[in-house]
């Protein structure tokens, strides 16, 4: 494999010039070209960018070894499905599917072809995110959420595949185990999907998984907080930082609290307590996450190492996404009858 390898983006849309830009400034990458069937679209970036427009993929296929398939999700099987036929490793943006049976046919046909398949959840290359599977705690209690304006850019979904789908990633990645029961309530506003959504999952090793997500909030907050026997964290997506209060960081006060007991504390009333707990803020660097996924993509296909993000946790992802939203059509209302 040439040192240079040649890639394509398919899709010109928001998240595809995000994709043609970085590929573009990428020195192990040779960008082929950028296509969409807006042939002006795909023209604007290719200028931008130095690189060739094309209206479909056909005219580059015996040219490219890799390319990301930033198209609507509907359309994901139809883009990806031709490429990973002909052994092209390919990078979907999330979520892998619009549902379980389109994942499972992605995933199924780059095993038979043998091709790389990576899933574009780009939160996992953040650097909190990255900060806290190098912790390597066994959580027990985990807490999201994701809350923003509303984008106008996925209202063919539910914000639980539109936003949730990121953390539900997140926790899958975390807990590596099986969800034996999803709660979920939901409350579509603006169209025919939920805007607003909080889903309540408990996994069979015991540990139990809260996500909040909407995109009616005036405000984008994306935080994340685990609570394990090792240590408790929080972190904030957006603003890339974090805080870790440790166990044996804190073995002192804890020894302190169980010598006492709970009626003796109570002589402490009045104590700062913050100030007896020795908290660690995390260190983060500020490395762009598209960049680390792009990286990685294009190193898996030079080594042959797994994808960092799989097809078969794309796949897990949208079932679970998809138990979710079940979960919330058949949550039972009880409203009252106010006539």
């Amino acid at each position: 494999m040439s040192e240079r390898i040649p890639v394509a983006v398919i899709g010109a849309g928001h998240m595809g010039r995000h994709h043609v830009r970085v590929y573009s400034e990428m020195p192990g990458a040779e960008l082929i070209g950028v296509v969409d069937q807006n042939l002006d679209k795909a023209r604007e970036y290719a200028a931008q960018f130095k690189t060739q427009a094309y209206a479909s993929v056909e005219p580059i296929l015996d040219r490219i070894q890799a390319a990301t398939v930033a198209v609507p999700t509907i359309h994901h099987l139809s883009a990806a499905k031709p490429l990973l036929e002909r052994g092209i490793a390919v990078l979907i943006e999330k979520p892998l599917a619009p549902d379980s049976r389109v994942a499972r046919e992605l995933l199924e046909t780059a095993r038979r072809h043998n091709a790389l398949l990576q899933v574009g959840h780009t939160e996992r290359f953040n650097p909190v995110v990255r900060t806290l599977h190098a912790m390597k705690v066994s959580p027990r209690f985990i807490e999201t959420h994701r809350i923003s304006p509303f984008t106008f850019r996925s209202a063919d979904v539910g914000v639980v595949m539109d936003m949730m789908i990121h953390d539900i990633d997140i926790v899958l990645s975390l807990v590596r185990s099986k969800a034996s029961r999803v709660e979920a309530v939901g409350v579509n506003v603006l169209g025919a999907h939920e805007d607003i959504a909080n889903a309540r999952v408990t996994f069979e090793d015991g540990c139990v998984a809260n996500l909040t997500a909407s995109r009616l909030a005036l405000k984008t907050e994306r935080k994340i907080r685990v609570f394990s026997p090792e240590a408790y964290l929080s972190l904030d997506y957006q603003k890339k930082v974090g805080i870790a209060i440790k166990k044996d960081a804190n073995a002192d006060l804890l020894k302190f609290a169980r010598e006492r007991q709970a009626v003796d504390l109570s002589q402490l009333a009045g104590t700062d307590y913050a100030s007896l707990v020795k908290v660690e803020p995390l260190v983060v660097n500020d490395e762009e996450p598209l960049r680390a996924e792009l990286e990685s993509f294009l190193d898996s296909l030079r080594t042959g190492k797994p994808a960092a993000v799989s097809a078969e946790d794309g796949a897990a992802a949208v079932e679970l996404a998809e138990r979710i939203t079940r979960a919330v059509k058949e949550h039972d209302w009880k409203i009252p009858d106010l006539k």
